[in-house]
């Protein structure tokens, strides 16, 4: 089996699990107790909060653990802008967005706030004039994604983060960096408000991130016992995982990043032969994450195709497959080009032999498939 949809979720590593089975056997106890099996548990996830400020140069009480991004960016979006609405109505998010921001933003729509899309560039950067231009008195939050989960293209967030204080420096950044946490350095003092999620970095699923930075404004969404932004009990084992998978993730990073690209390059030089192709890229994607439209066939052929050889790769985000690429076509304004993805996302953890038989695999299903439209 060859695996390149990483970027849809990535398998749980070995050390990691190891810890998960370790935490469920002998810290089964509730944190929130009182007896000595509910201190040893609370111990436990004090040294996992821990690890991961440290890892993340933030403080312990700016950290939220999650189901994962998604109700991140519900607790982001939604409780600002419910906490913040006595000074405005007005959002602004990219078209370079995870689907569930979209949606957040629908409902957003519904009890009465006004959302606006910045444009990008050609480049798939935002375009800082028309972020200005689209800032109002009332807006009071912006949500730009660190690095698209389609097409990879990271975006200038200390720069968009200057741009928006010049304007008015009341208003809150919020960054989905689920695409980017465990690929790319992030300085958490360039936004207010972050979601991530723990299976895009070797954690198991079911557990994520909700950062907020201190004194912000944000209104919780569930109420009950413990945290406040996420009540109940603590999920032990989960939070210790995804602290050893974020610090196993962050080690050595350039030089995983370093075997990525030289992956991503190689891959690259074989599509830029094929006639047909198009590669859906800018200066600005991290090499994680390659995207191209194939045009004339359906993706959707394509990947049952490469399945055969054992090969898995992915359209767009796995939250919208079999749909148009917005990111795509945010991009390019070409409905085919939209229809048409492919998404290949890579690891460290891909090897050459495995770079190899799928370009063979890659482009022998191609030439048949597009031989068919002939």
């Amino acid at each position: 089996m060859i695996y390149l949809d990483y970027s849809a979720t990535t398998p749980v590593l070995p050390e990691v699990l190891d810890s998960y089975n370790k935490v469920t056997t002998d810290f089964f106890g509730n944190p929130n107790s009182l007896h000595s099996l509910g201190i040893k548990s609370n111990d436990l996830l004090n040294n996992a909060i821990n690890q991961v400020s440290e890892l993340l140069n933030v403080n312990n009480e700016e950290i939220t653990f999650t189901s994962g991004a998604t109700e991140s960016n519900n607790i982001a979006l939604i409780g600002t802008a419910i906490a913040n609405k006595n000074k405005g109505n007005h959002i602004i998010v990219s078209k370079l967005e995870h689907p569930s921001i979209y949606n957040i933003c629908d409902y957003l729509k519904t009890i009465g706030f006004d959302i606006s899309y910045v444009d990008n560039t050609e480049e798939g950067v935002i375009d800082f004039e028309d972020l200005k231009k689209k800032i109002k008195d009332t807006t009071i939050l912006i949500s730009i994604c660190a690095v698209n989960s389609e097409t990879g293209i990271r975006q200038p967030l200390r720069t968009i983060r200057q741009v928006i204080n010049k304007c008015n420096n009341k208003i809150i950044l919020h960054s989905d960096i689920t695409q980017a946490l465990g690929k790319v350095q992030i300085n958490f003092n360039d936004f207010d408000l972050a979601s991530a999620s723990g299976h895009k970095i070797y954690a198991p699923k079911g557990i994520g991130l909700f950062y907020k930075k201190k004194g912000i404004k944000c209104t919780p969404l569930l109420y009950g016992s413990g945290n406040i932004y996420h009540p109940g009990t603590p999920s032990l084992a989960l939070i210790v995982s995804f602290s050893k998978a974020l610090r196993i993730s962050l080690h050595e990073l350039s030089k995983k990043t370093d075997i990525v690209t030289k992956w991503n390059e190689k891959i690259l030089n074989n599509f830029k032969k094929i006639e047909g192709i198009k590669i859906n890229h800018s200066k600005y994607s991290i090499p994680h994450i390659i995207n191209i439209s194939l045009m004339d066939i359906k993706p959707e052929t394509f990947i049952h195709a490469m399945e055969r050889h054992e090969i898995y790769i992915s359209s767009n985000t796995a939250c919208s497959s079999n749909k148009l690429s917005t990111s795509v076509m945010a991009l390019y304004n070409d409905k085919k080009r939209a229809e048409t993805t492919i998404r290949i996302s890579l690891s460290c953890l891909t090897k050459l032999e495995e770079i190899n038989v799928f370009i063979n695999a890659f482009n022998g299903v191609y030439e048949k498939l597009h031989s068919l439209n002939d």
